[in-house]
């Protein structure tokens, strides 16, 4: 069995990425992320990797759009605000179909809000944030350990689908101190090997094949919907085969709680001191946010009366959960919001509140 070290998660995630083969950073510190490009500019140059603080996150994700249109593999991290300000970047990426991976340890907002945890920022992931038509795949962990395993898959499908993948983390998972095992390290791909590995990448052809080139510019709008047009399938793939989730208790639940992240184990833990007092309540936890796991619901029995949407937003995920309930069942919220953080017995107690009136 591998061993487990304690671990704080902002190091467990830069770690993760360099054994997954990443070797290009861009960031610019922001709380609650600022271990991962202090571990990063240490660590990074040991294998042979490059570490650049830049001095905005807009140019980071510039620096970080040019590094994996040559072919590198390649992490940025920052913080909510952070990640507004990276949109127009993300846009160019999905436009050009430039695998990358993000992480967002977010924070309360709007704004520069605060540095404490929050989860307001699931309509900036999933709705996609800049321009035009594309989708952002998101992976929500509810752990460190989860962060850890989801980071190094996220390369894979950032690869597989050319397309921004983004690890939806939050402030208490970024600080919390968890044991993890860290998955063995992958060697990076040999440069002389990216031009039949990666053939999109523009690594300089030497009249060995066809010129490489990255465009966003499309002035003949016939060619550009012929452009999305062809893209688009994948993004129908991924709703089919990347749509994840883990449920718990439901059969014969008459609560229902919906949650991703850390905010996932605080309803755990108001579904068990529901049952204590002969409630059963079980829990939909989603392990993706983009593709939204529909399927999710349909494991919902007769036994329901009543799904309950926990999270540090006002109701963010909620509307997605409306959506795919159909309007089967009704839908509440409890939360909190401004990097205030949701308590075990409150959540319990707003929920049989709930279940009261309903």
């Amino acid at each position: 069995m591998a061993e487990k070290k304690l671990m704080k998660g902002n190091e467990a995630f830069a770690t993760a990425a360099i054994n997954a083969g990443c070797r290009f950073y861009f960031g610019y510190p922001i709380t609650p992320q600022n271990e991962v490009p202090e571990f990063m500019s240490r660590e990074l140059p040991k294998c042979g990797g490059a570490f650049i603080q830049a001095e905005s996150e807009l140019a980071a994700v510039n620096m970080a759009y040019g590094a994996a249109s040559s072919g590198g593999k390649v992490l940025i991290t920052s913080s909510s605000p952070g990640i507004a300000l990276m949109q127009e970047g993300f846009s160019f990426f999905a436009s050009t179909q430039t695998p990358v991976v993000a992480i967002n340890v977010s924070r309360g907002g709007p704004g520069v809000g605060s540095i404490q945890p929050g989860q307001a920022d699931y309509e900036q992931v999933t709705r996609g944030g800049g321009n035009g038509d594309y989708h952002t795949i998101v992976f929500a962990p509810a752990s460190v350990q989860e962060a850890v395993d989801m980071i190094g898959k996220a390369f894979e499908v950032a690869e597989e689908y050319r397309n921004p993948v983004i690890i939806c983390a939050d402030g208490i998972l970024g600080q919390m101190m968890e044991p993890v095992v860290i998955p063995p390290a992958i060697p990076p791909v040999p440069e002389e090997d990216l031009p039949k590995i990666r053939p999109w990448a523009i690594t300089g052809h030497k009249n060995k094949r066809e010129k490489n080139s990255h465009n966003s510019v499309w002035l003949q709008q016939e060619k550009l919907e012929d452009y999305i047009n062809s893209y688009w399938p994948k993004y129908d793939k991924a709703e089919r085969e990347l749509a994840d989730w883990e449920s718990t208790d439901l059969d014969g639940a008459e609560v229902v709680f919906v949650a991703y992240g850390s905010t996932a184990r605080v309803a755990l833990e108001a579904a068990e001191i529901l049952k204590k007092e002969g409630i059963k309540a079980g829990l939909i936890r989603l392990k993706t946010l983009w593709p939204f796991p529909k399927e999710a619901f349909k494991e919902i029995g007769p036994s329901t009366k009543h799904v309950v949407c926990t999270e540090l937003s006002m109701g963010q995920m909620m509307k997605d959960v409306e959506c795919a309930l159909q309007g089967k069942l009704p839908v509440s919220l409890v939360n909190r919001v401004g990097g205030m953080l949701l308590d075990p017995i409150d959540a319990a107690e707003r929920t049989k509140k709930i279940l009261e009136v309903k």
